[in-house]
């Protein structure tokens, strides 16, 4: 084998058989999920008018790997297993001794890593009967993931995107509607929330969290519908193991093996699928890796929030779960990584930072958009503004092995690819993108509106 290889290629028939539940190993178990009303621990039931059965049961099974239906990975050999890469030219570049090795999730049909919950979440719900889905998008790589898995599953897709990301990313809303899918700026006149909210702001940049609210609202009204999240929840990261799953098996092809795992967080899901693999085979005897999950400093949930039991959304209809959390009536600044705006936290990657088994790291867009053009003068793959922070870590990470003299070995995922993102290298490169600092009396403010729950 040529020690100059540059990408570690598994067969189709080496896609994971089981999707991967860190659940099984956690030295503390998560804490419980609340009812919004009662704050009692919520059951199934609670659950039913948003998701089919079978997803509930993955949102609260304790068994350590779930089997991957066969339908599903037959939609996986589309693109998976995704490439491993060794970024040769960019080790080059940084003059580093360490090696910088990263998982190239762009290679979907949809462009990102998001298909890999969106493929089981649609089939799922076919299974269940289940014809309609409603759902929100940040910067639309979860919208147009849900839009593909539609349509590949006959199922109607009405998508909610926020408002800000809806105008700066016109081409990932054609890629909605040319996968079939309704695409519906949020804030909207569409919903009871929509509507509150448009008669206090008219011109609500939108959030996450408020187009939350509107395609729950949806699903909760009609029987027909259901709902799905592209991030979060215990099903979506367990959905996104695949990517971990797969990494372990093309370090052993490369000889190598990551000492830092590094993946960018907005709920999580990226990097919980990068990453939990990983963590698990610590907890199961292995040796420790540093796992460092980065956020944009303007909506810093891990480093600035507060680990908290608090709504999903803004119109608070969902049930109440410990994370790490801004408060819901956060709105964080406007910036190009879409899909890293969100008050929240996945509780399970919430859960493994409050007890010391990943770090956090926040960045301004700025650094993160100086390290995706050095990533793509080197490796020729343009980011996605949220890969970026990723990038940006992995960079650090090796001009610190340089300036120590240590060969580490690196990991990042590279979660999507940026070519419907090249309105924000545009602002980068003509001088117009700011760093934008959250509002400190903004974020007391939403902080202090938390619910009250009983210890």
């Amino acid at each position: 084998m040529s020690n100059n290889q540059l990408k570690y290629v598994l067969d189709e028939t080496q896609i994971p058989k089981f999707w991967y539940n860190l659940t099984a190993d956690l030295p503390v178990p998560l804490p419980t999920v609340l009812h919004p009303g009662t704050q009692q621990p919520a059951g199934p039931a609670d659950l039913e008018p948003l998701f089919p059965m079978a997803l509930i049961e993955q949102e609260v099974t304790s068994e350590r790997e779930i089997e991957i239906p066969e339908p599903i990975r037959d939609v996986y050999r589309m693109w998976r297993p995704s490439p491993l890469y060794r970024a040769r030219r960019l080790e080059q570049a940084l003059g580093t001794p360490a090696k910088i090795y990263y998982k190239n999730e762009g290679v979907s049909p949809a462009g990102s890593h998001k298909p890999n919950t969106a493929v089981p979440q649609a089939w799922y719900n076919k299974e269940a009967g289940i014809r309609r889905l409603s759902t929100e998008t940040g910067a639309g790589q979860w919208g147009a993931s849900l839009a593909f898995a539609g349509a590949l599953f006959g199922i109607d897709v009405t998508v909610f995107q926020v408002r800000v990301s809806y105008d700066q990313k016109p081409y990932r809303r054609a890629l909605m509607e040319t996968y079939g899918a309704r695409c519906i700026a949020s804030p909207s006149d569409q919903t009871e929330s929509g509507r509150t909210i448009l008669a206090q702001n008219p011109n609500s940049p939108g959030s996450l969290g408020m187009a939350i609210s509107e395609a729950v609202e949806i699903a909760v009204k009609d029987p027909a519908v259901k709902y799905a999240l592209g991030s979060v929840l215990n099903h979506v990261m367990l959905h996104q193991t695949v990517i971990g799953l797969e990494a372990i098996q093309q370090f052993e092809l490369a000889g190598d093996d990551p000492d830092i795992v590094i993946g960018c967080t907005g709920g999580g899901s990226n990097f919980a699928g990068v990453a939990f693999p990983f963590l698990g085979l610590y907890l199961r005897g292995g040796r420790k890796r540093r796992i460092i999950a980065v956020e944009p400093a303007s909506c810093p949930t891990l480093t600035r929030g507060k680990y908290a039991y608090d709504f999903g959304d803004t119109a608070h209809l969902t049930p109440l779960v410990k994370m790490h959390t801004l408060g819901s009536t956060f709105m964080p600044p406007a910036t190009h990584s879409g899909g890293l705006r969100y008050h929240g936290m996945a509780p399970m990657v919430s859960h493994v930072h409050e007890l010391g088994l990943i770090e956090a790291r926040a960045y301004h867009q700025r650094a993160c958009f100086d390290a995706g053009v050095q990533f793509a003068r080197a490796e020729g793959i343009v980011p996605a503004p949220e890969s970026t922070h990723a990038v940006r870590c992995a960079i650090d990470e090796a001009l610190r092995c340089k300036a120590e003299g240590k060969a580490e070995t690196i990991l990042f995922n590279l979660s999507g690819h940026g070519h419907f993102d090249m309105g924000a290298y545009i602002s980068y490169f003509e001088g117009r993108m700011i760093d934008q600092d959250y509002d400190e009396g903004a974020l007391a403010t939403a902080l202090s509106e938390l619910p009250a729950v009983a210890a």
